[in-house]
């Protein structure tokens, strides 16, 4: 069943579009509340779910389990790698995954199989940036 368009549902998709990496719906339902959008939270949830559903937005599960979402800046299936620190992420095609996953269901006799795979890590930055913090605490 497709949401209406309202007001709420197109501030909630500006927010995304504007948000930096994928976030939760606790932290873009805080900026909307800074924003004075009277905005509820299960509203939030309920577009977001949504959007994702549509292929408007991109969601995945954070190592801890939390549902994130981010603007889709792509059509397709698609992969991701995201930095655990800044949250920069990066699209990916994954060619050897999906060869994988389409020869392991068939090897148990799995038919239009599905598969998720996000890779989580430090982007080049953030590794240099940790590597600078410790060698400063190594100095001190």
């Amino acid at each position: 069943m497709a949401q209406r368009n309202t007001w709420q549902r197109d501030r909630v998709r500006e927010a995304l579009a504007d948000a930096q990496g994928f976030v939760s719906a606790q932290s873009l339902h805080a900026i909307l509340r800074d924003e004075n959008t009277g905005i509820g939270l299960a509203t939030v949830y309920r577009t977001l779910s949504g959007l994702a559903t549509q292929g408007e937005a991109d969601t995945l599960q954070s190592p801890e389990g939390e549902a994130l979402y981010r603007a889709c800046t792509s059509s397709g299936h698609h992969h991701h790698l995201i930095c655990r620190s800044c949250g920069l992420t990066v699209e990916i095609a994954a060619t050897d995954v999906e060869q994988w996953a389409r020869q392991t269901a068939a090897t148990h006799g799995f038919t239009q199989a599905e598969h998720v795979v996000d890779i989580f890590g430090l982007c080049a930055d953030c590794t240099a940036a940790e590597a600078a913090g410790n060698l400063e605490r190594d100095v001190d």
